[in-house]
């Protein structure tokens, strides 16, 4: 597991915008040093079809406004998007990204070597919020699986390296998990995250937020994180 050590990333197993996730995003606004600028994106939702983005996004709009944060929905959704200089710089000045859920391999191939994913690296590097529900979250690891073919893996956009998420974790069967875990674990650790729940990484500590649990699978071990422990680092 590897320390990160500049913003804060949160990657989230399911329930983006829902009464339920006020806690963990107040708790990730808390992290902010400055006002808050929130910028959401449905990206991962436009194979979806139309209508299906911009419902996300109003949906974005209407939770973080009921937390007294500014938000602007961006309706970047395509490569062409994501390499356009206006949507790169509306995306550079915000300090709080939050990617909602769809297909995951659509999102890693829209945003992998663009204007705009560059931008949002530099909003964790400055010390910003980069947040991921579902396909949003699976994307920051080391690999992405391929769902359903879960023995196809993906390099994904390593924003947290040597890891693998899987959403969803409490909904998925354990036959299924195992599966999936004894592909990816010889490589990475495979982090599940349950719904309502979001795995957080910053300044080097790995918490558990939310009502669900965070499970860490190695080569070594398996161990399940209840909301509000520490994640210790963990022996590959």
């Amino acid at each position: 597991m590897s320390i990160v050590t500049r913003g804060t990333i949160a990657l989230v197993g399911a329930g983006e915008y829902l009464p339920k996730m006020n806690p963990v995003d107040q708790y990730l606004l808390e992290q902010l040093h400055d006002t808050p600028s929130v910028v959401v994106l449905p990206t991962a939702s436009a194979p979806d079809g139309a209508g299906v983005p911009e419902r996300w996004n109003n949906l974005g709009v209407e939770h973080f406004t009921r937390l007294g944060a500014p938000v602007e929905p961006l309706m970047l959704l395509t490569r062409e998007d994501a390499n356009n200089p206006l949507f790169a710089e509306k995306l550079a000045f915000a300090n709080f990204i939050y990617f909602s859920g769809g297909k995951p391999a659509y999102l890693l191939e829209t945003l992998k070597g663009t204007d705009a994913w560059r931008a949002i690296r530099q909003v964790y590097e400055r010390g910003g919020v980069i947040a991921g529900c579902s396909a949003g979250a699976m994307v920051m690891g080391a690999i992405l699986f391929d769902f359903p073919n879960i023995w196809h893996t993906i390099p994904a956009l390593d924003l947290v390296p040597g890891i693998a998420i899987i959403p969803h974790f409490d909904e998925i069967p354990k036959a299924m998990t195992s599966t999936i875990a004894n592909i990816g674990r010889s490589r990475v650790t495979v982090v599940g995250v349950d719904g309502a729940t979001a795995l957080v990484v910053s300044d080097g500590r790995w918490s558990v937020q939310g009502a669900g649990s965070v499970t860490i699978i190695t080569a070594k071990q398996k161990h399940r994180y209840q909301a509000g422990e520490e994640i210790p680092p963990v022996e590959v």
